[in-house]
């Protein structure tokens, strides 16, 4: 095998897997290499030109009273740079969180040279990761930051305190309690899945690239305007209930994406309400179970 593979940290998780198999379709060879395997990583990097680091253990609810918990995330990245730092010829694509980095943001859309003021141990692990990812960048190797949105669409797994989507079309599902934290009008920017692999496959396609981008929609919705718009989906009534408000938690958070639509003529290419529809039609047969019958 030449050097030409792509290695995907942390490619079992949703974006991670859509990824590579876009990249099978695109006989691209790939590793798909979990965030705790080292040896495998290191036998594996010689071998790549590209790797997307896609690994996190956490999200913004998760280390929210334990920032300690953001330890094994820089740990892995320092890591992987460390060995990066062999390879100078290999592109890093990272992976950051363009719904944390920012905080409230004094303008909306905000854009890459908006200031970085997260509110979380989780948003602040990701700015510290892109920090040490920019030392890297500053000494020659090809570094691109990607800050994407929400991601949603089919395949995503159910996950407490993260993929509000994914969260609310369970609930339709089962008819269970949705838990609302503040009054509902929290402002984000909703990415489908599709979307972001195209974006990435560019990026991984533009071997020489070494810049920081937005990767969202750069349209905003309100917590219960999604509420709504998947009770339409689902033609079903969510049952909510809503907590105070969270301190982790951004008001209002979009992303300008200009920067990298121009660089890779990309644009997000499914609406809201087409991504609702199939995410909820994905999740509905995947719960499906096939009717029994009888052979004749």
């Amino acid at each position: 095998m030449t050097n030409d593979a792509v290695m995907l940290l942390g490619g079992g998780g949703f974006i991670g897997t859509a990824l590579a198999k876009r990249l099978q379709l695109e006989k691209i060879p790939v590793f798909s290499i979990g965030r705790n395997n080292g040896e495998l990583i290191a036998q594996a990097l010689p071998k790549c030109s590209t790797v997307v680091h896609l690994a996190s253990t956490t999200t913004p609810g998760s280390s929210a009273n334990n920032p300690q918990l953001e330890l094994e995330n820089l740990s892995l990245t320092l890591s992987l740079l460390e060995k990066l730092q062999q390879q100078p010829q290999t592109h890093l694509i990272y992976f950051s969180s363009g719904g944390t980095v920012y905080g409230n943001s004094s303008k909306i859309p905000v854009s890459e040279s908006g200031l970085t003021v997260p509110m979380s141990h989780h948003g602040a692990g990701k700015v510290a990761q892109e920090n040490f990812c920019s030392v890297l960048r500053g000494r020659g190797q090809l570094v691109t930051i990607l800050r994407p949105s929400n991601a949603y669409g089919p395949g995503q797994a159910l996950r407490h305190g993260f993929g509000l989507i994914r969260t609310m079309m369970e609930h339709a599902r089962l008819g269970t309690t949705l838990e609302i934290w503040g009054d509902g009008e929290n402002v984000r920017d909703y990415i489908y899945i599709d979307d972001i692999v195209e974006a990435t496959l560019r990026l991984i396609q533009r071997r020489q690239d070494s810049d920081t981008y937005n990767l969202g929609s750069g349209v905003g919705y309100s917590v219960n305007q999604i509420k709504d718009a998947v009770e339409a989906i689902c033609n079903t009534k969510l049952k909510a209930t809503y907590h105070q408000a969270r301190g982790i938690d951004v008001r209002n958070v979009v992303l300008d994406n200009t920067h990298l639509v121009a660089k890779l003529s990309w644009k997000p290419a499914i609406t809201l309400t087409q991504g609702l529809e199939t995410t909820w039609g994905g999740l509905r047969q995947s719960h499906e179970r096939p009717s029994a019958t009888n052979d004749l």
